[in-house]
């Protein structure tokens, strides 16, 4: 849809925007924004992102909330092992 130089483009753009928008906030994250803008073209380029991070962040968030009054740590890492450690079945005792 866009070619590889349009992130740069867009962000050039939105840059020359806030630095003429006299919004100070604006100017200041523009400059901010500036000294940062390799490594945040590069990557939209590699195509990095926290989301993974951030949804299992949410998922022991949940387990913690959801086994209010673990009785130690251990129980709570156990049952996040369970949760997000891929076990598709469970053993059971024959």
């Amino acid at each position: 849809m866009f070619g590889a130089a349009a992130p740069a483009q867009f962000l050039n753009r939105w840059l020359a925007w806030a630095c003429r928008c006299r919004i100070p906030s604006f100017v200041k994250l523009a400059k901010t924004i500036r000294k940062h803008r390799e490594g945040i073209l590069k990557a939209i380029e590699l195509g990095l992102s926290n989301s993974k991070l951030e949804g299992l962040n949410s998922k022991i968030r949940v387990i913690n909330h959801r086994g209010y009054g673990h009785h130690s740590a251990e129980a709570l890492i156990a049952m996040i092992m369970l949760c997000c450690g891929g076990i598709t079945e469970l053993p059971t005792r024959r």
